[in-house]
């Protein structure tokens, strides 16, 4: 064999290795990635080839399954009342990736999830019937806070704070999951849902974190009664009225020039939503104090799952004392969720313990066979001392009966809750965000309600936690107590 025959010879054997190596690596080692890659349409013909598992609410299914004509794809996602639970649902598309619920539990609603299969499954390498996603959402308060939302831009969740059931959770403007679930029409309403100023795919309720303005004095007035600042919410404070931010000549007033908030109480200082007395006390107990309250309630938490999850609600780090002062209202650069704003309320109505919050109870098989129970697993932290809890349960009260929170009282109930008008915009030059949390207690019924008005058509004066928010958490509160 002449010199140049040898060389052909030995270059092409060294490519038929290189193929071998190639193959076998993709085979063995690239072959789960590009199985599993979105633009693998094998994986969607597969997913829509049978009806998706369910997404229940109280006993009944609110998604569906329907034929798809003309297309690979057989089945295509239906929703019943989508926009009411798309904050819930989340969409299942054959063209983009499912989000909230029906991307978390996507394995299981396809029937792919391993625990799905029994024995024949296995041996038969055949796909198993899928599961079903039972929530912990109530339709009453799911419809309560959607209607009571109605044309404004905003969120709400509403908890069992015994339990950690989310009951509610809503963000509006909604949108219809249903029109981006079939492949051949989902693009047009892609581009009109994304180019909608509103933003109506943002989760309000759960991911759209905001400064939660005076809401945020609970979390101060925790501090300082765990701290032993104040010993009662009834100790008057050292709070002079206006109130100097530290290292400025910038005084900072209160809302009304009448409200008796120089060394008001806490209670009186809840009630009135006193800015300076807030403001001082954070100072006085210093960032790092006011930061630690403020985590175990759940804030700086980038892990939230309830289980989607949560954006994370901030209390900032590094500031001076002006800046401080700031954080003491609710302002700077805090900033929460209604889901995280709830959990403060839950928290001081369960005697100072945070059930940790959930919106599935169980996932079941086909059969209706639990595989997994989320209410028997749920953790109970404690966040503060029962003594200050049911301080601030008092206080929260005196808010509702006779301060801010007026539009929130339902008659037999006993009801607590606390306002906020946040200041949006350099020099707050947009308007205000308003807010409300609150608790509510009838017999052995409990719930705790955050409501967040983003943007509504009211008059910029007229734009307040009272007047804008109140009144839907007292819808919510109306129909979990009844």
């Amino acid at each position: 064999m002449n010199k140049t025959i040898r060389r052909a010879s030995l270059f092409t054997l060294l490519l038929v290795f290189a193929l071998l190596v190639r193959a076998t690596w993709v085979q063995f080692y690239e072959g789960r990635a590009l199985a599993d890659d979105q633009h693998n349409r094998r994986n969607a013909i597969q997913t829509y080839a049978e009806p998706l598992g369910n997404i229940v609410v109280a006993g009944r299914a609110v998604t569906g399954s329907a034929v798809t004509e003309g297309s690979d794809l057989r089945y295509r996602r239906t929703y019943t009342n989508g926009p009411l639970y798309a904050a819930v649902t989340g969409y299942a598309s054959q063209a983009y990736a499912p989000t909230q619920l029906e991307g978390i539990y996507a394995d299981l609603l396809s029937g792919t999830d391993t625990r799905l299969k029994t024995v024949l499954d296995t041996l038969t390498n055949e796909r198993a019937d899928p599961g079903n996603v039972v929530t912990t959402i109530d339709p009453d308060v799911q419809e309560a806070a959607y209607d009571a939302l109605g044309d404004t831009k905003g969120g709400a969740v509403a908890i069992d704070p015994g339990t950690g059931r989310i009951l509610a959770a809503v963000s509006t403007p909604s949108y219809d999951p249903s029109t981006l679930t079939d492949a051949t029409t989902a693009g047009t309403a892609w581009k009109r849902l994304n180019a909608d100023p509103d933003k109506p795919l943002t989760n309000r309720a759960l991911r759209q974190p905001l400064p939660p303005g005076s809401t945020f004095k609970l979390v101060v007035a925790a501090a300082a009664l765990e701290d032993g600042l104040y010993s009662s919410v009834d100790e008057p404070t050292v709070s002079p009225s206006p109130y100097t931010l530290p290292g400025t000549v910038t005084p900072l007033r209160n809302e009304s020039a009448s409200a008796p908030c120089t060394n008001a109480s806490i209670r009186v200082a809840l009630q009135y939503s006193c800015n300076t007395v807030f403001a001082k006390m954070a100072v006085d107990l210093g960032q790092d104090k006011v930061r630690a309250t403020a985590e175990k309630f759940g804030f700086n938490d980038s892990t939230r799952d309830v289980p989607v999850r949560a954006y994370t609600s901030v209390y900032p780090t590094g500031m001076d004392r002006a800046q401080t002062a700031l954080t003491g209202i609710g302002q700077f650069d805090v900033t929460a969720t209604p889901l995280q704003m709830a959990m403060v309320s839950a928290a001081l109505a369960h005697d100072g313990e945070l059930v940790a919050p959930h919106m599935v109870d169980r996932i079941t098989d086909g059969g209706g066979d639990t595989l997994e129970d989320y209410d028997d697993g749920a953790r109970t932290t404690r966040i503060v001392s029962s003594r200050t809890a049911a301080q601030l349960r008092s206080a929260m009260q005196t808010v509702v009966e006779e301060g801010t929170g007026t539009n929130a009282r339902i008659a037999g109930v006993t009801v607590g809750g606390k306002t906020g008008t946040a200041q949006h915009g350099e020099n707050n030059s947009k308007t205000p965000y308003a807010w409300f949390t609150s608790y509510a207690t009838a017999g052995d019924k409990q719930v705790a309600v955050a409501v967040m008005v983003e943007q509504s058509d009211a008059a910029r004066s007229e734009v307040s936690g009272n007047g804008l928010a109140a009144p839907v958490a007292r819808a919510m509160m109306k129909a979990a107590l009844t």
